[in-house]
């Protein structure tokens, strides 16, 4: 091992904003960090496609046009009291131990959290060990970018050798109290599907308009693109066949909704390291058990597979809870839940393997349309087997 290696140097890369009020042989492999502790099957993830059986759903059609994200239009709690903020410290920790040498490795990350109308974020620091390459535009070697949903993205790369990797994101996060709307105030959910529907030459409106029916309208076009296909939540015949049911008892968008998650919660088995990270809904229905990422999946694909819009959150659960409280599936690690579109009120998160609402013990990271496009991290590396990573979450009051 070269001796530079022996005392590896950090790079500590920090985002403080103001006071806030409230393999080896040369082989190339892919590594990517799964929500739940990963099996040794999961230390390496391709992407995955799954074919849909379509045929009895009413087509989508994508309209062309790309749009810059927006914030303010994120409508997931406006219309929702916002009390008491509760504040949490956020330490999440990867590490690579590798059997051989990597001779090369770029990575990609989605581990700076987003601030959102429910959560507020602070102090964020990211610590990679050994020190990134200096890139051309930061000496730090950590880029960032942002992906199509607002999300913040890390891109860091090595070229010397290296046998061990460490990746450190810490941060605070205060998480305002919300409750669900009351019953029967969420518009049909058929009414929506039809409203989901893009057709060619659809534009969305500028930001600049500002009046609540332009934002309205520009949300629900922003939302179309979340009841297209991804490859792990597709629509298919086989998940809109298991969400019928559900759908001929609840008219409301949010009854349903409620129902897909119930019911996820009650007919699937939590089962950790059973799956992989490219394990898809349809896979995921067939087997009836998985873990958090894959009942997110089964959720988000069931609704897609009804014509509705549901994206992907990862993020993170509160390790210990209050006392007289039960303590969550999926906490000491990161987690998975889904949020679905739900008019008037917007997003409504919700979480199928706890079968609660999303709340003040749930930090988002990012979101997307499925795991791939959010995974907390990911790579590409030349080299270094038996790259499986343990990855510790630490989540507590402050």
């Amino acid at each position: 091992m070269n001796d530079d290696f022996e005392a590896p140097m950090t790079w500590q890369l920090q985002w403080l904003p103001q006071q806030i009020g409230q393999s080896q042989d040369g082989q190339i492999q892919e590594q990517a960090q799964s929500p739940e502790p990963p099996s040794q099957s999961q230390a390496q993830s391709q992407s995955q496609s799954q074919g849909s059986d379509n045929d009895d759903l009413e087509p989508l059609t994508a309209a062309h046009d790309s749009y810059e994200y927006d914030d303010e239009l994120d409508h997931a709690a406006e219309t929702m009291a916002a009390p008491a903020v509760r504040w949490l410290r956020v330490r999440h920790e990867t590490s690579y131990r590798y059997d051989s040498e990597v001779e090369g490795a770029h990575h990609l990350a989605h581990l700076r959290p987003r601030d959102t109308a429910t959560q507020q974020i602070r102090a964020w620091s990211l610590v990679v060990t050994p020190h990134p390459d200096a890139g051309v535009e930061l000496a730090s070697g950590i880029r960032e970018t942002f992906d199509p949903w607002g999300n913040a993205r890390q891109v860091f790369a090595h070229s010397q050798v290296h046998d061990e990797l460490d990746v450190t994101s810490a941060f605070e996060a205060g998480i305002s109290a919300q409750a669900l709307p009351p019953a029967g105030t969420s518009q049909p959910w058929r009414e929506v599907a039809r409203d989901l529907r893009l057709h060619a030459g659809a534009i969305a409106h500028s930001v600049s308009e500002v009046s609540d029916e332009r934002r309205a309208e520009r949300a629900a076009f922003e939302a179309a693109e979340f009841a297209l296909d991804s490859s792990l939540a597709p629509r298919a015949r086989a998940l809109a066949d298991w969400a019928r049911p559900a759908a001929e008892a609840n008219a409301g968008i949010l009854e349903l909704a409620l129902a897909l998650m119930h019911r996820i919660h009650d007919e699937f088995e939590y089962l950790p390291q059973s799956t992989s990270v490219t394990t898809g809904a349809l896979e995921a229905l067939d087997l009836r058990h998985g873990v958090c990422q894959d009942f997110a999946h089964v959720l988000i694909g069931a609704c897609r597979s009804l014509g509705l819009a549901a994206r992907y959150i990862s993020g993170y659960l509160l390790t210990q809870p209050p006392p007289g409280k039960p303590r969550l599936v999926g906490a000491d690690a990161s987690h998975a839940w889904a949020a679905v579109w739900c008019p008037p009120h917007g997003w409504i998160a919700l979480d199928p393997t706890n079968d609660v609402p999303a709340g003040q013990d749930h930090v988002t990271l990012a979101w997307g349309r499925d795991y791939a496009d959010v995974a907390p991290l990911r790579g590409v590396i030349r080299g270094g087997s038996g790259n499986a990573p343990r990855v510790g979450v630490t989540v507590e009051p402050l």
